[in-house]
């Protein structure tokens, strides 16, 4: 007993630096969007275009991603992907023009999904070891990474580094770490029980006739809560910029709070789902996100627009972690072709967001856009009143 308890908790520590990891390097890049922006001389439609680069990668990566993980097992491909995700940063240092940029993005955005769907199926995995939900912690590890990475950018920023000797030094540091911790990862996945056929050694998983209703309805909830996760990601550094007009050293503020509250709330969802249910949960979670973004919109100063991200954090702090663990378990689908599922329907979310804020504000005001993806979040909580969210 006391080994394998000991082994858990091994499991868990790696499953939890690989989130880690994850969120420095998507931090990584997002904290270093305004200054790729100022040296490719890109308004924000131009930038908007770029950007849908990240999301069409995710998307074009979504069926090979559930069938690299239901064959070979989210262990392989999770080592594989750590090593691929950060890597992809480089060439988004290197590229000197938006052409190479969006097909640095492109690469960046498959390697994403692949990472997104082989660490969220571990996850799941360890749910099943241990017995109780424990999903939104490995997400709070990811906002974590996301809040160091935030901390790290900043100081390259403060230091006028460039990002590709910035990226370069998470690509090594990432690569180190995970040396150490990919032998703890579980080599089998869950499957479900009445899908899936044994026929020899192998286990054949057919992608027709599986799609759950229920688990489309959980992604197009996550597709709501990453439309705003994006837009925190993506513009809220060009939002303190432009709007706030918060003091160069100060522009990537919002998006460490964002970070820092998102990550707090993280931690906390797995207590407030037990003790409220998912479907409460969520609903405050939408509400905290239009409340939080309205104020910034509505006062626009650095400390209004601050408190306001700070909202924002917490509201979108647990939709999604709730989202992957209700569809990981589901009876009808395999834990890595449902995470893939919601995980994909979900980064539409990115897909829509980031490239129509960009035409949008182009057209009208950041300022004015800002408001619209606050109904968004509202929207989180009108369907989450609505979607017959079970309980576990």
């Amino acid at each position: 007993m006391l080994k394998r308890n000991q082994a858990l908790k091994q499991f868990r520590i790696a499953v939890s630096l690989f989130f880690f990891v994850q969120g420095i390097v998507f931090a990584t890049w997002a904290n270093r969007i305004p200054d790729i922006k100022k040296a490719l001389h890109l308004n924000d439609a131009e930038l908007g275009n770029v950007l849908f680069a990240i999301p069409v990668g995710q998307v074009a990566a979504m069926v090979l991603s559930a069938w690299l993980v239901s064959r070979y097992g989210s262990r392989k491909m999770l080592i594989l992907a750590s090593v691929l995700y950060p890597f992809f940063l480089i060439p988004l240092g290197i590229a000197d023009n938006p052409y190479l940029l969006m097909g640095g993005l492109f690469l960046f955005g498959m390697s994403t999904n692949l990472f997104n769907t082989a660490s969220n199926t571990q996850g799941v995995n360890a749910e099943n070891l241990y017995g109780k939900t424990i999903m939104a912690s490995f997400h709070g590890l990811w906002s974590l990474g996301g809040f160091l990475g935030g901390l790290i950018s900043m100081g390259f920023v403060g230091m006028d580094i460039p990002p590709l000797p910035h990226f370069i030094f998470i690509f090594i540091s990432s690569i180190l770490l995970m040396n150490f911790i990919r032998r703890r990862l579980v080599r089998n996945d869950r499957k479900a029980p009445h899908h899936a056929t044994a026929e020899g050694n192998k286990v054949q998983i057919p992608f027709y006739k599986k799609f759950d209703p229920y688990v489309i309805g959980l992604g197009v909830m996550a597709w709501a809560a990453m439309v705003c996760e994006g837009c925190m990601y993506d513009w809220s550094g060009v939002y303190f910029m432009q709007v706030v007009s918060a003091p160069e050293k100060l522009v990537q503020l919002g998006y460490v709070v964002c970070m820092c509250t998102m990550t707090t709330g993280r931690f906390l969802t797995d207590w407030f789902v037990t003790r409220f249910g998912a479907k409460r949960v969520i609903c405050a979670s939408g509400l905290l996100i239009f409340f939080g973004m309205m104020l910034a919109v509505v006062l626009p100063d650095l400390i209004f627009a601050t408190i306001g991200f700070f909202f924002v954090g917490f509201g979108i702090s647990s939709t999604v972690p709730i989202c992957y663990s209700m569809a990981g378990h589901s009876d009808k689908m395999d834990s890595g072709l449902a995470v893939a599922t919601v995980s994909s329907v979900g980064y539409l979310g990115f897909l829509i967001g980031p490239p129509v804020i960009g035409h949008v504000s182009h057209a009208i005001s950041l300022h004015y856009t800002f408001a619209a993806v606050a109904c968004v979040g509202l929207l989180v909580a009108i369907g989450a009143s609505r979607l017959p969210i079970h309980q576990k």
